[in-house]
């Protein structure tokens, strides 16, 4: 029996889950996307110098989660891009965010009640690639859970796993911002979204995925709303997280407290007792003998 089969909600969320995302969401999605682009330090400069780069930089931005997940798949990287009326359709979008005459576009869409709408819709977006990435591995790899969790979870943050390369086209190279090593929200979103559309269809889940998907994409719409007009990059799985994995994985907070207070104590201690100066030789005694009686004649 399905969770939500008492609630008046399974013909609205069957009508969502069949919601078309072309063009509307798909343009919502590439209008966040190339935005935040934009915002990387020295973007508008390499549009400038390199408006190549910055389209290869922008497409990685609207497609990066398509790339990802056929090259975990064995298939086509490339194979998203014969989709001509998508990468038409994103390309335009990059055009008219960078070379738009006095800013005019950008100006709109980075106004905060639009862009809010923009990034509720790009969120539609994510939940449907998760499920459509959980439902093609499945398909492929019938008991592979695991193939179903990373192909669904790079489906809804490709983008961001793949930052380290795209940074490469923009000439930076920073490894300490690897995404696997500090998740974002959408990332973490993903992954746990990813999870659970994997139970789902494994009939480990009991609940359809028209209600799967319109209840997740509705927990990500607020969560990101709500960050996104507060400008807040606390993640809302924080509480949970600091309870459970100090509890299961252990703190390191300790051990490295411990190690960094000896290391300042060590250090502290060879201040305040400085070794003591080496002993003078015989000869160098006679030495000063003589030089101090030689002062006094003088």
């Amino acid at each position: 029996m399905e969770l939500a089969e008492a609630l008046p909600l399974g013909e609205l969320a069957a009508a969502f889950a069949a919601l078309p995302i072309f063009p509307l969401f798909d343009t919502a999605y590439f209008i966040v996307s190339v935005l935040y682009l934009k915002y990387e330090p020295g973007a508008m400069e390499m549009s400038r110098k390199s408006p190549f780069a910055s389209w290869l930089c922008a497409m990685l931005h609207c497609f990066g989660s398509y790339i990802l997940a056929d090259l975990l798949l064995g298939e086509p990287p490339i194979g998203y891009f014969s989709n001509n009326s998508s990468v038409i359709l994103a390309t335009a979008v990059w055009y008219l965010i960078f070379f738009c005459p006095m800013n005019l576009f950008y100006k709109c869409v980075s106004f905060l009640p639009m862009k809010l709408i923009f990034v509720a819709m790009k969120e539609v977006v994510r939940v449907r690639k998760i499920a459509a990435g959980v439902h093609h591995a499945h398909h492929l790899y019938h008991h592979g859970w695991f193939i179903m969790m990373a192909t669904g979870w790079v489906k809804g943050s490709g983008v961001a796993l793949m930052s380290n390369f795209e940074q490469l086209l923009r000439g930076v190279w920073k490894p300490e911002t690897n995404e696997i090593l500090h998740m974002s929200f959408p990332t973490k979103a993903s992954l746990y979204g990813t999870v659970l559309f994997t139970l789902q269809q494994t009939h480990w889940l009991p609940i359809s995925e028209a209600n799967l998907i319109f209840f997740f994409t509705m927990f990500m719409i607020v969560c990101k709303v709500f960050m996104t007009a507060t400008h807040s990059h606390a993640s809302p799985f924080a509480p949970v997280e600091n309870f459970l994995c100090p509890v299961f994985f252990g703190s390191v907070s300790s051990g490295h407290t411990s190690h960094h207070h000896d290391h300042h104590h060590g250090a502290s201690h060879e201040v305040s007792h400085p070794p003591p100066p080496p002993a003078k030789s015989k000869e160098e005694l006679n030495e000063g003998t003589r030089k101090r009686k030689a002062k006094k004649a003088e």
